[in-house]
Parts: C-alpha cells; sequence; structure tokens
C-alpha cells in the first residue's frame, strides 16, 4: 500500500509538472512587448491580447486587441486579418447593441475544418465620434466638384469639426501597427498572407486600402459597403460618384489582389442594392474575375452584427479559403 501511494503520487506530480511546463510553453508563445493577454471578454475559441493605448503619429490613441486561434505556437506561421471596429467582433456582452461578429467562433470552425488557412485577426477598434472621419476613403474627396469641396471644407473649418484622416488611418495601420504585429507575432509578414476586412464605413475604408497599398494587401472584404459614403439623403449621389470615379482611377487592375462585396435589403442596406450593378461594372472593366471579385447580395437582411454573423463564412473562405 505504501509503494502503491508513493507511485501514485508520484505519477501525480509528473503530471502537475507536465500540466505546468507546457501552461508556461502556451504563455511563452502568447508573449509580446506591446500586447498583453486580456481576460475580460467572453470567448468561446483563442485567446485575446490587447495593446491598451499606443502613441501613434497619424490617429487617436485606441485599444488594438488580437486574436490567437485555439493552439498557437510560434513554431509555424499565420495569415493575418486586420479588421476595423475591433470592440464589435468577440463579444456581445460588451458591445453597445449587444451583437458581435462571431469572429473567434467563425475562424475556429473554418480552421478546424481545413477550409481556409490559419490566421490571427487584429481587431483595430473604433472611437465613435471619430469612425466617419477615420474611415471615408479620404482621396475620395478630391473628386466631388469644386463648389461642394470647398463649401464642405469651409463648413467643417467653421464648426471647428474633425478633418478627414483616412490616409492618416491607413498610415497607422501599414507603418506602425503592422511592423510591430510582424516583429512579436508569428505571422507571414509577406503580401500574400495580409487581408483587412471591416463593414458599412469599414468596407468602404477596407477597399481604400487596397486602393492606397496594393502591394501591402493581397485582398479586402467588404460587408454592407457604405457606397452612399455619408448619411442618405438627397444629395448623397456626389458623394457615391466621388467614391466611384476615385475606385475608377486608383483600384488596381486585376493581377494580384481580390475583393469582396456583399449587401442586404433590409434597414440602411435598403440603400445600397441600387449600387450593385456599377459595383459590377468597374471591377468587370478591371479584368476582374469570379475568382477575384464577388459583390454577393442577401436578400432580406439588415445593416447589423447579428446579419454579418450568419454569413461571415463567406467573406472568409473568399479571402482565406484553401485553394
Amino acid at each position: 500500500m505504501v509503494r502503491f501511494y508513493k507511485y501514485g503520487s508520484l505519477v501525480l506530480l509528473v503530471v502537475v509538472l507536465l500540466i505546468s511546463c507546457k501552461y508556461k510553453h502556451e504563455q511563452a508563445d502568447k508573449s509580446s512587448k506591446h500586447f498583453k493577454i486580456h481576460n475580460k471578454i467572453i470567448l468561446s475559441h483563442g485567446a485575446l491580447m490587447r495593446m491598451d493605448k499606443y502613441n501613434s503619429n497619424f490617429i487617436e490613441t485606441r485599444p488594438v486587441d488580437v486574436w490567437l486561434p485555439q493552439g498557437y505556437r510560434k513554431q509555424k506561421k499565420y495569415s493575418v486579418l486586420y479588421m476595423h471596429d475591433g470592440q464589435m467582433l468577440f463579444d456581445s456582452t460588451l458591445t453597445w447593441n449587444k451583437q458581435e461578429w462571431k469572429v473567434d467562433e467563425w475562424a475556429s470552425k473554418l480552421m478546424n475544418s481545413k477550409m481556409t488557412k490559419d490566421f490571427i485577426v487584429v481587431a483595430i477598434h473604433n472611437i465613435r465620434e471619430l469612425r466617419w472621419f477615420d474611415l471615408f476613403p479620404q482621396k475620395a474627396f478630391d473628386f466631388l466638384d469644386t463648389s461642394t469641396r470647398d463649401s464642405i471644407s469651409l463648413k467643417m473649418a467653421s464648426e471647428g469639426s474633425y478633418k478627414l484622416n483616412g490616409d492618416n488611418y491607413l498610415k497607422f495601420v501599414v507603418e506602425e501597427l503592422k511592423p510591430i504585429i510582424d516583429a512579436e507575432f508569428s505571422v507571414y509578414p509577406n503580401k500574400e498572407h495580409t487581408y483587412i476586412m471591416g463593414s458599412s464605413m469599414g468596407g468602404l475604408m477596407s477597399m481604400y486600402a487596397i486602393s492606397e497599398y496594393p502591394k501591402v494587401f493581397a485582398g479586402a472584404a467588404c460587408l454592407s459597403t457604405h457606397w452612399p459614403g455619408t448619411t442618405p439623403v438627397k444629395d448623397e449621389k456626389q458623394w457615391s460618384d466621388a467614391i466611384f470615379k476615385y475606385m475608377g482611377d486608383r483600384f488596381p487592375k486585376a493581377g494580384s489582389n481580390s475583393i469582396y462585396f456583399d449587401y442586404g435589403t433590409k434597414t440602411l442596406d435598403a440603400h445600397y442594392p441600387k449600387y450593385a450593378s456599377k459595383v459590377d461594372s468597374l471591377f468587370i472593366s478591371k479584368g476582374y474575375t469570379q475568382k477575384t471579385f464577388r459583390n454577393v447580395l442577401f436578400d432580406e437582411t439588415d445593416h447589423s452584427e447579428n446579419s454579418w454573423n450568419k454569413r461571415l463564412d463567406v467573406p472568409l473562405t473568399f479571402l482565406l479559403g484553401n485553394k
């Protein structure tokens, strides 16, 4: 009996040591200079790390999260998906409308079934009052007619409102954030493994990222893209026309990039179907095919995280699918 007790105790000790070593190894794999484990969020799968503050030269300080899939380890390499509106992606108990994208659920399911490459998600939080200024495709403003452009500029100056900041937002992503991600996480730094995704204004910004940095991002997914550009009103056409003129001028021709759009038919999405044929024509004229371009209608869906989380597998497999 004594021998059995001693033997059992020895086995238990070995098991505890192995678990302890495994835990320390997993923690070491998640070590980062700028990002720390963030446990105040409910996840179904994986782990979340947060950089609470980064003194950017380009945008206002905000949190940035990095989601790591279950079993993430430094011995292998991962693709990277950058996403806007980071606080809306993972935990509905913490969002303003109690909805979420279910990014960790979908990403884990698709990776576990080998439908996509293994990837991490970099989630950039928004600042509510700055969101439109950060995410509007800034150079599209130059395609407004002169009188409209001057009038808006004058109004912004007189009201002391924020200035368009889309170019600086992208500089933050490409020049400040991406080098940190590439250095501190086990990821592929090259274009072929770098993607960007967002919805609404985030859809416009994701399109803008490919236009401005086609050698950095291989593909973009733009859900419920807000083609009116601003609050849908009777003069929205001048804003949407400016966005399409910009895309016609700056979006790269088919070759080494891919782009996904989709839209619903309810609430704010009800304003988007009328732009579908224009989107199709523009990308077909640039040589895009079904393999590198999608513009998908999801009938009877609205402008919300609860709609996007029901179809998130579609853009994820389009961008990151194992071919």
